[in-house]
């Protein structure tokens, strides 16, 4: 069986894939792992950046001994291992990306990052702020909304990904995206897939962005068609 890395998004962490872990160990080897300052990792000095991200996963992939596996990234997770490929070519065999966010400059940045504010997030959506610290701990998860808040901004300002860098890309991506994603726009997927060399697009209906509202039985089967076409 080949070997397989689940990467989480932004605000994640990898106790929410263990579900479609599950169905999908009968086909790979999978592995996921926690990004600093995510779920069990104390988010206290960890770098948030795309860049420190993309070091995250290549330690990982070397403790663990992983040569060119197969790799899925939901959300910035994909963004994370699109960076490493576009650093060093051919580290994965192919990359999967669910709701990854391309389009960032500094209105978009703003916008995204409005949202994480902790305190309105606790007043107005409590069931989301139980979420996160369910997800990070009670002492952790408002560090890691402004974290990720700064990186968002730091983004807007100058993106971890150029036109370049995607033109480096020549290894097999499939980008998919939510019909629902009020996140990520169609635009910006299909215009990143014009820039990799390699690389195709899929909608799929009446997904949302959020991972959480997506059955894990539906992204293990379309994940499954994405590496094992036919």
């Amino acid at each position: 069986m080949k070997n397989l890395i689940v990467l989480h998004g932004a605000l994640g962490a990898q106790s929410q894939f263990e579900p479609v872990v599950s169905q999908l160990s009968e086909h790979f080897h999978v592995y996921t792992l926690e990004f600093d300052g995510h779920g069990k990792k104390s988010a206290g000095n960890a770098d948030f950046s795309i860049e420190g991200f993309a070091q995250n996963l290549k330690d990982f992939m070397q403790q663990n001994h992983l040569q060119k596996p197969l790799v899925f990234g939901y959300s910035m997770g994909g963004y994370v291992a699109l960076k490493l490929e576009s650093q060093e070519a051919n580290t994965f065999e192919k990359i999967v990306t669910l709701g990854t966010k391309f389009g960032w400059n500094p209105e978009s940045a703003e916008k995204e990052a409005k949202m994480l504010n902790a305190e309105k997030i606790e007043e107005k959506v409590p069931a989301f702020a139980a979420y996160l610290k369910s997800l990070h701990g009670e002492q952790n998860w408002k560090t890691v909304l402004q974290r990720t808040a700064k990186m968002m901004l730091e983004l807007g300002n100058k993106p971890a990904l150029t036109a370049d860098d995607f033109h480096r890309i020549q290894i097999p991506v499939q980008l998919l995206r939510g019909s629902k994603d009020i996140m990520v726009t169609q635009e910006e997927t299909i215009e990143t897939q014009s820039l990799l060399g390699n690389a195709g697009y899929r909608e799929v209906e009446k997904w949302q962005h959020p991972v959480n509202q997506i059955s894990p039985k539906e992204l293990a089967q379309e994940l499954l068609s994405s590496y094992l076409p036919g």
